[in-house]
């Protein structure tokens, strides 16, 4: 049984507890496992307020919003190259068929299943996210990520305080104050803003970018 049928069945378990879940995960599982760094994407719940009941791995790979999915795809690109300095003339329009050409190699996650608005409730998703516990970390066992980025403090917050890590997690921060810890050999976890942060788009993808170089760099030479 491959991943992508394993996350289905979860998903058939987890819906007799919330049948309005999103499902979510690996975008594409061939491109996912084939990719030379594994990404996995954190966030905290799904922008919906009409209820639900559908899967962002469809919405992925049909380009995503580009609000969230332009800096993912940004992000995705950028990591994927790391040995070049890719000008931002060359990234800063994104379209649909380069969201859905860079989004097939990832999975993406969110905390909570249900859908929220605009605005999440961050006590509704603590809550939630803990009542989930057991499937998260179900599902978690099935991606075998590289690199894992959580979206916003909060996010990573919750994520640490449900999700098991064999060694409890030993934090480090780069050079520009990215904060992040290797939690398998080789492996990272990286806590950074929201792709739709008040913040230059610019300014978002080479934070990222120059802390995921630094984190992989120090590595290869230690």
């Amino acid at each position: 049984m491959n991943i992508s049928e394993q996350e289905d069945l979860l998903f058939a378990d987890w819906r007799e507890k919330r049948p309005d879940l999103v499902a979510d995960g690996i975008t594409d599982e061939q491109t996912y496992s084939s990719s030379p760094i594994k990404l996995l994407f954190v966030l905290q719940d799904v922008n919906d307020p009409c209820g639900g009941g559908w899967d962002l791995r469809e919405f992925m790979r049909a380009g995503g919003r580009p609000q969230t999915w332009s800096n993912i795809t940004r992000w995705t690109e950028g990591i994927r190259q790391l040995l070049n300095d890719i000008p931002w003339s060359d990234l800063e329009s994104v379209d649909e068929l380069r969201r859905k050409q860079a989004l097939r190699s990832i999975a993406a996650i969110n905390l909570k299943k249900t859908p929220g608005g605009h605005t999440t409730n961050l006590y509704g998703l603590a809550a939630t996210a803990a009542e989930d516990k057991e499937f998260l970390n179900r599902q978690m066992g099935l991606h075998d990520p590289d690199i894992i980025i959580c979206f916003g403090t909060v996010t990573s917050d919750i994520f640490h305080s449900l999700i098991h890590f064999s060694n409890e997690p030993a934090w480090k921060i780069t050079r520009r104050g990215i904060w992040f810890h290797e939690f398998k050999p080789g492996k990272y976890l990286i806590s950074y803003a929201h792709p739709e942060a008040r913040v230059a788009d610019c300014l978002l993808y080479y934070g990222l970018v120059d802390a995921v170089r630094e984190i992989i760099n120090a590595n290869l030479k230690s």
